[in-house]
């Protein structure tokens, strides 16, 4: 699986070429696992796990389908399937091959199978928050101005509560905010509220909280040595496909700010998996694209290693794509002329071998046969290579309920991140401002203003009966801040103003 040095990918015998090594001291160049659905690009990813985690090198990785919670259990195939691994494990050199269940912790969402994992709005960010919502530019810059009045009124956004609530003020505040920061709408306020109503029926609102996901709490070892496997569950997530990739790249670009420069370290610290990588790309803006690209450039030097998932290599931006040197490509249909011109251009990608045509072999290798080229000494990309993949050690396919179960009760994260945390922040401290503007309000006396002088002299002179009876004008003490506070402060004392409260400030949250 592993000498302390290489991870062994696969091999081939006679028929194939020689056994493919992934160098770990250029494994955080970075990767690509491609290939058509039902190809075996799930048992690549689980084998490479397998061997960073046997290396002492942590990772992470979502499991779109769920096959990948088999990692936490020994490998039991049936009899038939067997006698089948056996006979690949003596064709590509594999031995002794053992059965082993690796150090897994579970991760999701939803906290329905594995410990919730939140971030707060603020760590989000108006960039991704921005990408989540599929915000216009006007949208985007009044979010951005909403982050900004937060940060110097010290209004924390923790949760979409918080944010729901510092856009009502926004809103109410426009005409005096717009004259410091520029224009801000009220109808684009109404938009990013409308948004975020369509993100809580998604479930984001379980992402967004405390306690937040510490990086620390991902990037550790087993008791024995081996790097823990962080697995997100992510067959409910991916309903929410941009939810689901705004999370990973979230990720991924905290992974980047916050761990240190170490250069090119002789093994990771770090590794991160990205299925579906296609939806991170799709219809993303340019500013977003720069942000994904630099983060791949720069992030190895942290020793970070990234692995994109996905069925084309052309489903990955090529100056991103540029950036994988280490490649498996699994098999690819061409049906279509799209799938011909992808056929073609992952075939150039590789550096030739003169004992066959790539292209026509991509359209060949079969169901767990890859075609691989992994980063030599010096980071020089080997010749490509037909490969047999190596059977994983752990099991191929998902745990049961009570399996699962079992890995979580022995998880120390339960105690930490199970149970939710609603501490002081923007709704709260909003609502006290407009209670306190209130009752300020409230106790000061109506001064006789002008307003009161032209009643009163309306009904000295013709106001009685038969006469035009003067309207006596509106309060001129109540400014818009203090209407607005008033109403507030009273609507949350009603059941009607809970009711309020629940649907416009986003207290539909589950409790925490």
């Amino acid at each position: 699986m592993t000498d302390g040095t290489h991870i062994f990918v696969g091999g081939g015998g006679a028929d194939y070429g020689e056994p493919q090594l992934l160098a770990l001291d250029q494994a955080n160049r970075h990767g690509l696992i491609a290939g058509a659905t039902g190809t075996g690009k799930t048992v690549t990813l689980q084998i490479l796990a397998e061997g960073f985690s046997a290396a002492g090198v942590p990772v992470f990785l979502a499991d779109v389908k769920g096959d990948l919670s088999g990692l936490a259990v020994p490998g039991d195939p049936e009899p038939g399937l067997a006698e089948a691994l056996a006979k690949r494990c003596a064709t590509i050199g594999l031995d002794p091959y053992t059965h082993a269940a690796f150090p897994v912790t579970f991760w999701d969402m939803f906290g329905e199978k594995g410990h919730p994992v939140r971030t707060t709005v603020t760590e989000m960010g108006p960039l991704l928050l921005a990408r989540l919502l599929d915000l216009s530019e006007a949208q985007e810059g009044v979010l951005n101005i909403a982050f900004r009045v937060a940060d110097e009124q010290e209004l924390p956004l923790l949760d979409l509560k918080d944010l729901q609530a510092l856009l009502v003020w926004v809103g109410e505040e426009a005409k005096s905010l717009s004259l410091r920061y520029g224009n801000v709408s009220t109808a684009s306020v109404g938009a990013i509220q409308r948004r975020l109503i369509v993100l809580e029926n998604e479930g984001a609102t379980a992402l967004f909280g405390e306690p937040a996901l510490a990086l620390d709490d991902l990037i550790r070892t087993a008791p024995d040595g081996r790097g823990r496997i962080n697995i997100l569950a992510a067959d409910r997530l991916m309903q929410s496909p941009r939810l689901y990739a705004t999370f990973l790249l979230w990720l991924l670009s905290e992974l980047f700010e916050q761990l240190p420069e170490v250069g090119d370290p002789d093994r990771p610290k770090f590794v991160f998996f990205f299925d579906e990588a296609h939806l991170l790309f799709d219809d993303a803006p340019k500013a977003l694209l720069d942000k994904v690209e630099q983060v791949a450039r720069l992030i190895r030097s942290k020793g970070v290693g990234v692995y994109f998932i996905s069925q084309n290599p052309d489903d990955v931006p090529s100056d991103i794509l540029g950036q994988l040197g280490n490649r498996l490509q699994h098999a690819l249909r061409a049906y279509t002329p799209r799938d011909r011109k992808a056929l073609k251009a992952a075939a150039e990608t590789f550096r030739p071998n003169p004992d066959f045509d790539t292209e026509t072999a991509i359209t060949e290798v079969g169901t767990g046969e890859a075609l691989v080229s992994l980063l030599q000494r010096k980071g020089v990309p080997g010749i490509v290579q037909r490969t047999l993949i190596r059977p994983p050690s752990s099991r191929m396919g998902p745990l049961d309920d009570a399996e699962r179960q079992t890995v979580l009760a022995a998880s120390e994260m339960g105690a930490k991140y199970d149970a939710t945390v609603d501490r002081d922040s923007a709704f709260e401290r909003l609502a006290r401002r407009a209670e306190a503007a209130a009752a300020e309000s409230d106790a000061v006396p109506e001064p006789a203003g002008d307003g009161d002088r032209e009643f009163a002299n309306a009904r000295r002179y013709g106001g009685g009966s038969g006469g035009t009876t003067a309207r006596k004008p509106a309060r001129r003490g109540d400014s818009v801040t203090e209407a607005f506070a008033k109403s507030f402060a009273r609507s949350l004392g009603t059941q009607t103003g809970r009711n309020f409260a629940r649907g416009v400030l986003g207290s539909l949250f589950r409790g925490r």
